[in-house]
């Protein structure tokens, strides 16, 4: 049986929703689209930068003998979904619902947020190591010691210090957003992911990088800096058990943390294993980029329907369209809040991804012509994996408040380590079937 605790801003049963302090942030189809848009192309650009690097690193040293390290990525890069987003989340609900409008209030839950992040960040950088080794081992049946100790450091301390640097700046999107009036549930999520890739994509290739050349002459060091970033974590468990909004989450919030490294971990094995056929070699720049293009459309979506939620209805009952069995028609086709910024999400996809892709070829990054039927086949792929993310997330966010659960900490760890897997997956496919119909890599083998 799973007992949940709501949320210090939920309100309580037989509150009149729509009570609290401030009111439903009022916005029209374009308002939405437009304070969406442009952090969305800032985090798409993100994207991009991340797939450019990816594409450049992929033939360092590290990541040609050491494969498995392509399996920490999708994992790694999730952890904006896991982490980064969902702080996103709830503390955009916190600001639209008044619960940082006090100095005190707001800095508690800010310290509490920001030291349990670096829990999590830690735990799950290690869990994420220990099945990309598992993983890159059971199909080759190998295993060296002095690998899976070289991955768990730069699994560990990638995740410590990406986290600490995005929560960072993320708090400040947060704060930001409330002085100037903008929902932060339309900005923060997908500025949480803006640079999130790129920063952890980087900090990866440089310490992964750096360790494999010491495994000859300093075997240790790995070992050392594991060791380092572990013996923290019970700093961060102590503060974050001070503040109450961190406490329950510190106890209760693992589960969709630790289920969504495994299902990104899995895309990282789709990945590490397309990335090492010679034909295939273009997926690597696309990778970054469809995955949090997807996770970004989602975690918007998913933050917008929480927030209406806690102000429109009590714990455990849902609005009348929601009741009964899910059909997917319920996500796009109606007139309310919900519906029309799915409509919203679902029509950036193209122009997006379009500009995306011309950002990728302009800057001569990749292995892949543009032709007409890789475009098409690209965005057919986008398309899918953001319309089944939605409907998803639709389901999702009021299933689990209907059953007590809170859906700014459990849904958008789920959600965007989907978007990993299925865009992985999809962008797989489109790869093999583009082979397979003679629509081949320009370069490959240059």
């Amino acid at each position: 049986m799973c007992v949940c605790v709501k949320p210090p801003w939920t309100l309580d049963r037989g509150q009149r929703p729509g009570s609290a302090r401030h009111n439903m942030p009022k916005e029209s189809p374009l308002a939405m689209a437009l304070q969406i848009l442009v952090p969305f192309l800032l985090a798409g650009f993100g994207t991009v930068s991340a797939g450019m690097v990816l594409d450049i690193v992929q033939h360092w040293e590290a990541f040609q003998f050491i494969t498995e390290i392509f399996i920490l990525v999708p994992a790694l890069l999730g952890l904006k979904g896991n982490l980064e987003m969902t702080l996103a989340s709830r503390l955009s609900t916190a600001v639209n619902v008044g619960k940082m409008d006090s100095p005190i209030e707001k800095w508690n839950l800010i310290i509490g947020n920001l030291a349990l992040k670096q829990v999590q960040a830690t735990v799950v950088g290690f869990l994420a190591a220990v099945a990309a080794v598992v993983l890159g081992w059971i199909p080759e049946g190998k295993f060296q010691m002095s690998h899976a100790v070289l991955l768990c450091s730069s699994s560990v301390a990638t995740a410590f210090i990406a986290s600490l640097l995005q929560g960072i700046i993320m708090v400040g999107v947060i704060v930001g957003s409330k002085k100037t009036g903008i929902n932060p549930d339309n900005v923060a999520t997908p500025i949480a992911a803006s640079f999130g890739d790129l920063i952890t994509l980087a900090i990866l290739a440089w310490i992964s990088q750096g360790l494999y050349k010491c495994l000859d002459s300093y075997p240790y060091v790995s070992s050392l800096v594991c060791a380092f970033f572990m013996c923290l974590t019970p700093l961060w468990i102590v503060i974050s058990s001070k503040h109450p909004a961190s406490r329950t989450l510190l106890y209760s919030g693992w589960e969709p943390v630790i289920t969504a490294m495994v299902i990104s971990s899995i895309g990282g094995l789709i990945l590490d294993k397309t990335v090492s056929d010679p034909n295939l070699a273009g997926i690597v720049v696309y990778t970054p980029v469809i995955n949090g293009i997807g996770g970004n459309l989602v975690a918007i979506q998913s933050s917008r329907i929480s927030t209406y939620l806690h102000f429109h209805c009590a714990p455990g009952e849902v609005p009348e369209e929601a009741r009964g069995c899910y059909y997917p028609c319920r996500t796009f086709c109606g007139t309310g809040a919900n519906h029309r910024s799915a409509q919203v999400l679902f029509l950036l996809v193209i122009p997006g991804h379009l500009i995306f892709l011309y950002t990728i070829h302009l800057m001569k990054s990749g292995h892949t012509t543009l032709t007409p039927i890789f475009m098409a086949v690209y965005l057919a792929a986008a398309m899918l994996q953001v319309l089944l993310l939605l409907c998803i997330a639709d389901w999702m966010v009021h299933s689990m408040w209907r059953s007590g659960k809170d859906p700014d900490s459990f849904s958008i760890p789920y959600l965007t380590a989907l978007g990993d897997l299925l865009g992985t997956a999809l962008l797989a496919l489109s790869f093999h079937f583009l082979w397979l119909i003679g629509d081949q890599d320009s370069d490959v083998g240059d």
